[in-house]
């Protein structure tokens, strides 16, 4: 396995996700483990990585670059860099892993790295000669997950559990090349919320609901969400669920994209 470059912020140390092999003091995947009473043909047939959008001109170039995401936001943050890439959406179990790696004490900045490594090693498999980039954010608040609110209910519980607040946002990536990991970095900022009233909160979540049911935290920064905070510590790409300067700078140092 080739050196990892990057930065690495913890060993991936849960089988569940995978057997692994330890390169430079840090775990990374060598094949899923699948859930439990699952038959794999049947979960890999539910879990096909999808096109949703073609950037590139060629699938054979060594030097095709995949987006392992259906994110807008994320699509739009690479398009507007003059990125060239494919999307193919990898299709996993999030909420299975996210609830395998809770019980086994993993910290929400884990549990997104995990993630999005997942992502990335479920597109890498059936394109090897791509890049493919893999994505994912969580919230953590007072050292627990806090997962994307099941209605406007639960959004009203968790921000009024947070105004006045610090919580933090973490934005990982990790880039697959011929089904193993070569690159991986998780963006960390800090918010601290607003101490708003409960007229306000009652307000924003029915002006905002429909934008915001699938946003963990339930606010867009880029939308009405901004007014909810006092201060915000970090990168404004992060806080979108991408860290997209250093992921530039190592694909500038690859020579994928010109610098």
């Amino acid at each position: 396995m080739a050196p990892v470059a990057g930065t690495c912020y913890f060993s991936l140390q849960w089988n569940f996700l995978f057997p692994t092999q330890i390169t430079r003091g840090v775990e990374f995947a060598e094949r899923p483990v699948y859930p439990k009473d699952r038959d794999r043909s049947d979960y890999e047939r539910k879990n096909q990585p999808t096109h949703t959008g073609v950037f590139n001109k060629s699938m054979n170039n060594p030097r095709n670059l995949i987006l392992a995401s259906g994110s807008d936001i994320r699509q739009s943050l690479l398009r507007n860099a003059g990125v060239s890439f494919d999307v193919v959406v990898g299709r996993i179990d999030e909420e299975a892993i996210r609830d395998t790696l809770q019980s086994e004490g993993a910290s929400p900045r884990e549990i997104a790295d995990a993630l999005a490594e997942g992502k990335a090693r479920k597109v890498s498999m059936k394109h090897p000669d791509a890049m493919v980039i893999g994505c994912d954010q969580t919230l953590s608040f007072k050292g627990r997950l806090i997962s994307k609110a099941r209605d406007i209910e639960e959004a009203r519980e968790i921000l009024g559990e947070m105004r006045g607040e610090r919580h933090k946002l973490l934005s990982a990536a990790v880039i697959y090349e011929n089904g193993e990991p070569k690159w991986r970095h998780v963006g960390e900022v800090r918010l601290e919320m607003n101490r708003i009233s409960d007229d306000y909160l009652d307000d924003y979540l029915a002006r905002n609901w429909h934008e915001v049911r699938h946003c963990v935290g339930s606010y867009m920064l880029e939308a009405e969400g901004v007014r909810l905070f006092s201060r915000i510590d970090g990168d404004y790409f992060t806080v979108l669920g991408l860290p997209l300067l250093p992921l530039l700078s190592y694909l500038s140092e690859r020579k994928v994209i010109a610098s």
